[in-house]
């Protein structure tokens, strides 16, 4: 797969990189961690310029979040689940992923796709149960360009910091989506405290 993520980014540049990362929303397997790491190296050798790169990046990412946002608003939540039933294995998708999305969602709100675009596994997931939820486009759009923008310029820095140990980002990246997964943990559980307290 690097060899592909390679190719594509040395001959179609800033489009190859946000075609790549609209690919990694719409068939998660294709890593984010592994893309824009790559494409900050390539920032190293002179070919491509840091502020693009994360830029498309981050637009492609927001493009491919846009077709699961529509699955979930259009389809509706019993066809869903009938579908992922059947071929969800494909990628990687199950229906727990799905109630796992609408109570963060219901949780914390429209905020919780900012913080959902940080997290692997999540990020391209989130989109579904904001279009079941019917959330407005444009906050949805808004909230998944800031998280994504975030996600993009630090897989990228770190890219550019590694220069040719690039690959390393997909190793430590774990750890960094675990602080972040935790950080959402105790805000739930905040939050329930409160509530709890308000009754």
């Amino acid at each position: 797969m690097l060899d592909w993520i390679t190719n594509i980014i040395s001959s179609f540049s800033y489009l190859g990189i946000g075609f790549l990362m609209f690919l990694e929303n719409i068939f998660p397997p294709i890593p984010s961690e592994l893309i824009m790491p790559l494409a900050g190296f390539t920032v190293t050798q002179g070919k491509l310029d840091l502020q693009f790169v994360i830029l498309a990046g981050t637009l492609g990412s927001v493009l491919g979040a846009l077709p699961w946002y529509y699955v979930g608003k259009l389809v509706g939540e019993r066809r869903l689940r009938e579908w992922i039933d059947k071929y969800g294995k494909w990628l990687t998708l199950s229906g727990s992923d799905i109630d796992k999305s609408k109570r963060w969602l219901n949780k914390y709100g429209k905020a919780v796709v900012f913080f959902g675009r940080l997290v692997p596994g999540i990020r391209t997931f989130i989109s579904v149960p904001a279009g079941l939820e019917n959330m407005p486009l444009i906050p949805f759009v808004l909230y998944s360009f800031a998280g994504s923008l975030m996600w993009t310029a630090i897989l990228t820095y770190a890219g550019f910091l590694l220069g040719e140990n690039f690959q390393l980002v997909e190793k430590y990246i774990g750890p960094f989506s675990g602080i972040v997964f935790a950080s959402l943990a105790i805000l739930l559980i905040i939050s329930f405290i409160r509530r709890k307290r308000k009754q």
